[in-house]
């Protein structure tokens, strides 16, 4: 519902839903009848998305300042983050053995019968650039930036997190007058950065439809009829995890997913224009807030989320591989498939910023099994563009979820004010978010 906070309704066709959707639509068409001309509006989203990018640092410091410092409690913002650590493991496991029942259920590779001699990996290397996962002690060593600038200047979300929450800790150790007038300049710089993401988004709308053109002119509607098992397969184990999200918003916060999804609709529908998640993260981060989450909770598990909880990229892995091995005619064992399960839960965390990340992850993980050839990997460069709409998809809605599940955790949730945000009682967007500070029990 889109409504201002005077309580009258927009005109349906002005809502940004409604507008993302006739952009998709156009946009799909556009590609597939004038492909040249749909190629040539690939700037259009690329634009955007480096705007987007632009302001996600600064617009990631502030908020994680300001929460730390309202939180007041070191150990309490500690937790937060433990905990959040805790809920993303156990369920992008959970995601990566969706991933492995749908596939081995399904069998979209069956009958493909690929010789991997044939295969050429020169496509693999040109996505991935010669990237490779770091090691554990270089991961680690990675989230540390040169310098303070240098975190902004790579938006390094890691980075930007550890500056920040070092940043928010020295200002409540400070405390007084020193820590009042930093934070109160850090508010209002917050204030500019999401006046400035409101400008932005006036060009969300084109931006979807050239995104949408410019994709579907380049891979066009056939490779979707190639790999249609595959696509059908990766349906069914996306919505079998939604369900399963579902059920955790439903017992351990107390809320329907589907309201939610209905309050972040037009940022997923954007995210899976324009196949990336970054376009969305602060608006998402505003909605969180405007939900209910506490400013703090929002702050450290949005960002983190984007490294850590990539929910539908996990599934994509483990049903991508169990693709790989089926085309190539590579039968994988119980016992293989569980050792590939623990590899994947390694190398499926920390691609983000790494170029090509989903290749580069498959590739890791098939060089670790030893039993599916790296050389498969280089099937998924025609389906990876609209797979990765998937992935986008899948990532936004947990990363909702999480912040709705970390905030009630911690009893930094107002419910009453959640149920208000899903029943469309605020504004979709603003450009100025009201923060929920106070816990409130439902």
């Amino acid at each position: 519902m889109n409504q201002t906070l005077t309580g009258k309704k927009k005109p349906f066709y002005k809502g940004l839903f409604f507008q993302i959707i006739v952009s998709i639509v156009a946009g799909v068409l556009i590609g597939y009848f004038w492909p040249s001309l749909g190629n040539s509006l690939k700037p259009l989203g690329d634009g955007f998305i480096k705007l987007i990018k632009m302001i996600i640092a600064p617009l990631v410091f502030g908020v994680v300042v300001v929460g730390i410092a309202k939180v007041g409690d070191i150990k309490a913002v500690g937790r937060i983050g433990g905990k959040t650590i805790l809920y993303f493991e156990i369920v992008t496991t959970i995601a990566l053995i969706i991933g492995l029942v749908v596939a081995n259920i399904s069998n979209p590779g069956a009958g493909m019968n690929i010789d991997p001699s044939t295969l050429s990996t020169a496509g693999v290397e040109a996505k991935t650039k010669g990237a490779e996962l770091p090691s554990e002690a270089e991961f680690i060593l990675n989230i540390i930036p040169e310098s303070a600038v240098g975190a902004f200047a790579s938006n390094s979300m890691l980075q930007v997190l550890l500056v920040s929450c070092l940043f928010g800790f020295a200002l409540v150790h400070i405390g007084g007058r020193t820590s009042e007038v930093i934070l109160d300049f850090v508010e209002r710089v917050n204030e500019v950065m999401f006046k400035i993401m409101g400008y932005i988004m006036k060009l969300t709308a084109l931006a979807t439809f050239g995104a949408m053109a410019s994709t579907v002119s380049q891979y066009g509607m056939s490779m979707l009829i190639s790999f249609g098992k595959l696509f059908i397969a990766m349906t069914i184990a996306c919505l079998i995890f939604v369900v399963i999200l579902a059920v955790i918003m439903r017992i351990f916060v107390g809320l329907s997913l589907w309201q939610m999804i209905r309050y972040v609709r037009e940022e997923i529908m954007l995210s899976f224009a324009t196949g990336s998640t970054e376009a969305v993260m602060p608006q998402l981060m505003e909605k969180m807030e405007k939900a209910g989450c506490n400013r703090a909770v929002v702050g450290l598990v949005v960002p983190t989320g984007y490294s850590f909880n990539l929910d539908g990229a996990s599934i994509y892995l483990s049903l991508a591989l169990v693709f790989l091995a089926q085309a190539t005619g590579v039968e994988l064992s119980l016992t293989q498939q569980i050792v590939m399960l623990g590899i994947l839960m390694l190398t499926s965390k920390g691609m983000a910023g790494i170029p090509g990340s989903a290749f580069v992850a498959l590739s890791a993980t098939a060089a670790a099994t030893g039993v599916i050839p790296i050389a498969a990997v280089a099937l998924m460069l025609a389906p990876d563009r609209f797979m990765g709409n998937y992935r986008t998809t899948v990532n936004i809605i947990g990363y909702a979820v999480a912040s709705f599940v970390i905030a009630r955790w911690e009893n930094l949730l107002d419910i009453q004010r959640a149920k208000k945000a899903f029943s469309g009682a605020f504004a979709a967007s603003s450009n100025k978010p009201e923060f929920a500070v106070k816990s409130n029990e439902a």
